[in-house]
């Protein structure tokens, strides 16, 4: 089936099978990357249409946003300050949005995936999930602990908070 975001970053989908195979996206799953919250990138414009384009259709969208830099995409709902969010759309729900804020020192939550009626949710461990891509993807061994984070600035309580984290895993 052809990707909601031509061009974009991958995605996860959970599609609807009808007995004549025929598909529909039940949940869009995105996870934001640096060139979907730069908004003098062509990939920004045309993700915000698309973003706009689910609002009229019965496809939830679930976006996560683990980058504390660029734009944020949250909806006119007021959101606690954090430097990562998770946004949930559901079709049925609209214009409500749910939104969990993450602080940097907190747990990553189980989130909800829509799927169709009657079936419940099923939880995505965003941390498990977090923790399985750093594994396979090596970054222990990738990334230089002993640098300075990069930008943008963390606070002094989060930079406290980082090297505590840092030195208790032995990477400083």
């Amino acid at each position: 089936m052809p990707s909601p975001f031509p061009g974009m970053d991958p995605y996860i989908e959970h599609p609807e099978v009808w007995s004549d195979f025929s598909a529909h996206i039940v949940t869009t799953i995105v996870l934001l990357s640096p060139m979907l919250k730069t908004a003098t990138h062509p990939a920004y414009d045309t993700y915000q249409q698309n973003r706009q384009g689910l609002q009229y259709v019965q496809t939830h969208l679930l976006e996560i946003d683990l980058l504390r830099g660029g734009k944020r995409l949250l909806s006119e709902q007021p959101a606690t300050e954090a430097p990562y969010y998770v946004t949930l759309s559901r079709a049925n729900r609209r214009p409500y949005v749910e939104v969990w804020p993450i602080q940097l020192s907190a747990v990553l939550p189980v989130l909800p995936v829509p799927l169709l009626a009657p079936d419940p949710d099923v939880p995505l461990d965003l941390g498990a999930a977090v923790a399985a891509c750093y594994e396979r993807g090596g970054y222990d061994v990738i990334i230089d602990y002993t640098r300075q984070t990069p930008p943008p600035k963390f606070s002094k309580d989060e930079e406290l908070w980082i090297d505590q984290r840092l030195r208790e895993k032995g990477l400083r």
